[in-house]
C-alpha cells in the first residue's frame, strides 16, 4: 500500500512537471519574421569591429539583433518572446511563399511588393500607438529620416499612403559598380555602356525583371531624359517617373530588344554573384544596388583594388525596403502586434541602426531624430583624416537628416575625400542631384505583369 501511495505521488509530480513545462511553453509569445538574405546583424564581431564614435560611443554586434532583441523584449516588457527568423531571396520569392501557405508576422519586402500586399488585403495596418512620438520606446516614428518619412507618406495605394502599412528599413539607388582603371568616368554617366560591346562579356546585369526594365527604360528614354526642358518643367518630378513607369505593349516590345542586346553583352545575368566577379576582376562594370556596392568597394579595398560607383545621368531607381505585418500572421492578435512593432523599434534605434548598416552594407531609412550617432557613425568612416593626401570636399547629408526643404542648411556635412564623392559614401547617400532625378517603380498591376514576365521569359530562355 505505502509502495503504491509513492508510485501515485511520483506520477503526480511528473504530471503535474509536465504540465507546469507545457503551460510554461504556451506563454512563450512567438514571432514569425521573415527578411532578405544576410539583411540583419547577425553578431560575432572581431574585437577589432569595435566601433568608438567621437562621443565616447562604442557599438559592437556580440549576439545577433534577433537575439537581442529577445532578451531586450523580456527585460522592457515583463514578456517572453521567441523569434522564428526565415529568410527569402527576392519580394517575388516571398511572395510566392505566401501564396502557397507560408505564414509570417513580420516581412521586409520593397515598396512595390509592400504596395501589391496592400492591394490585396493582406497587410495589418500600424497601431496609433505605433506613431506616438511621445512613447519612450518608439524609435522608428522619433528617428526616421524626413526625406524617408515624406517619400513613404506620399505613395498611395487605393487611397491609402504605405506608411499605414509600412515602416521604412534600408534605401538606395541602382547604379554601376566599376574599375575606374578599366572604364572610365566619362562611360558610366549613361546607362548604356551597358550595351558598348568594347566591353563585351566584362559587364552583369540584374537577373531580376524591373530593375532590368528601369534601367533599359532610361536608355530607351536617354535623349528626353537628358534635355535641359524637360528637366525644367515645373512638374518634373512626376514626368519623370511617367517615363520611367511606361508599360504599354509598344515600350515593352522596345525594351526587350535592348535588355536581349544587354544579355548578349553581359559576362553573366546575376543576383548575387556580381560582387565577387568585380572583386576578383572578372568583369568591370556591374548594374548594383547601392548597397551591395558598398560591398564590392570594401572587399576590393582589401585587396588593394579601387572600384567606384556612379548613378548613370538619365536617372535611375531609388528603392526602399520595409517593415509590415501580415493580416493572416497577426491575426488581430494585439500581443503579437505589440511585438511585431517592438521589433520594427528595437532595430530602428541608433545604436542598432549603426549595427546593421555596418554589417549589411546597406543604409538605413533612420536618421536617428535627437541622437546623432548615425551622423557620427558616417563621420566615423568618411571624414577626412588630417594627413590625407588628396582632395577634400564638404559632402552635404541635411537632406536626409533635416528633410529635402532643407537640403542646404550646412548642419550636417561631412569633410571628405573627394575620392568618396563616387565611392562608398556617395554609394549610401547619394547627393540631392542624384535623388531628384531618381524616380520610385510603382506597382505592377495583373495585366502589366504578365506582359513583363511574357518579355523577360522570352529574354532569359529564347534569345540565344
Amino acid at each position: 500500500m505505502r509502495k503504491r501511495l509513492v508510485l501515485l505521488l511520483i506520477i503526480s509530480v511528473m504530471v503535474f512537471s509536465l504540465w507546469g513545462c507545457k503551460k510554461k511553453e504556451s506563454d512563450v509569445l512567438v514571432l514569425r519574421i521573415a527578411n532578405c538574405e544576410e539583411y540583419i546583424d547577425e553578431g560575432d564581431w572581431d574585437e577589432e569591429e569595435l566601433i568608438e564614435l567621437e562621443d565616447g560611443t562604442e557599438i559592437i554586434g556580440e549576439n545577433s539583433l534577433i537575439d537581442d532583441f529577445e532578451a531586450w523584449y523580456e527585460e522592457t516588457y515583463g514578456i517572453e518572446v521567441r523569434v522564428e527568423y526565415s529568410t527569402y531571396g527576392t519580394n517575388e520569392d516571398l511572395y510566392n511563399q505566401l501564396t502557397v501557405g507560408s505564414q509570417f508576422d513580420l516581412v521586409c519586402p520593397s515598396e512595390y511588393m509592400i504596395m501589391k500586399m496592400m492591394d490585396e488585403g493582406m497587410l495589418q495596418p500600424f497601431s496609433e500607438e505605433f506613431y506616438d512620438e511621445s512613447s519612450e520606446h518608439n524609435y522608428y516614428i522619433k528617428g526616421v529620416s524626413p526625406y524617408i518619412k515624406n517619400v513613404f507618406s506620399s505613395l498611395e495605394m487605393n487611397g491609402e499612403t504605405l506608411d499605414k502599412y509600412g515602416a521604412g528599413y534600408m534605401w538606395g539607388t541602382m547604379g554601376i559598380v566599376y574599375n575606374p582603371e578599366m572604364v572610365s568616368q566619362k562611360e558610366v554617366e549613361n546607362w548604356a555602356m551597358l550595351l558598348n560591346d568594347k566591353h563585351f562579356k566584362q559587364i552583369t546585369m540584374k537577373d531580376g525583371v524591373r530593375d532590368s526594365y528601369f534601367v533599359a527604360l532610361c536608355i530607351l528614354n536617354q535623349d528626353l531624359l537628358m534635355d535641359k526642358s524637360f528637366r525644367s518643367r515645373s512638374d518634373y518630378a512626376k514626368a519623370l517617373a511617367e517615363v520611367l513607369n511606361d508599360t504599354s505593349q509598344e515600350t515593352v516590345d522596345k525594351i526587350e530588344v535592348i535588355l536581349t542586346e544587354m544579355k548578349d553583352n553581359s559576362y553573366s545575368i546575376e543576383t548575387d554573384s556580381g560582387k565577387s566577379d568585380m572583386v576578383t576582376g572578372k568583369v568591370v562594370a556591374n548594374m548594383q544596388w547601392s548597397g551591395d556596392a558598398v560591398y564590392s568597394l570594401d572587399q576590393a579595398e582589401e585587396d588593394g583594388v579601387e572600384l567606384a560607383f556612379s548613378v548613370p545621368e538619365e536617372g535611375s531607381n531609388i528603392w526602399f525596403d520595409g517593415w509590415c505585418m501580415l493580416k493572416a500572421g497577426i491575426a488581430e492578435d494585439q500581443r503579437k502586434q505589440h511585438a511585431a512593432e517592438a521589433f520594427i523599434n528595437y532595430v530602428s534605434r541608433p545604436d542598432n541602426v549603426i549595427r546593421n548598416m555596418y554589417y549589411i552594407g546597406y543604409t538605413s531609412c533612420i536618421s536617428g531624430g535627437d541622437s546623432d550617432l548615425i551622423y557620427l557613425f558616417a563621420k566615423y568612416y568618411y571624414e577626412a583624416e588630417d594627413d590625407v593626401e588628396e582632395e577634400v570636399v564638404e559632402y552635404p547629408l541635411d537632406y536626409f537628416f533635416l528633410g529635402r526643404d532643407q537640403a542646404d542648411a550646412g548642419k550636417y556635412v561631412i569633410e571628405t575625400p573627394v575620392s568618396q564623392t563616387r565611392r562608398q559614401l556617395f554609394s549610401q547617400y547619394p547627393t540631392v542631384e542624384v535623388i531628384d532625378r531618381c524616380a520610385v517603380m510603382g506597382y505592377f498591376d495583373k495585366e502589366t505583369n504578365q506582359r513583363i514576365s511574357r518579355m523577360w521569359t522570352n529574354i532569359r530562355c529564347f534569345h540565344f
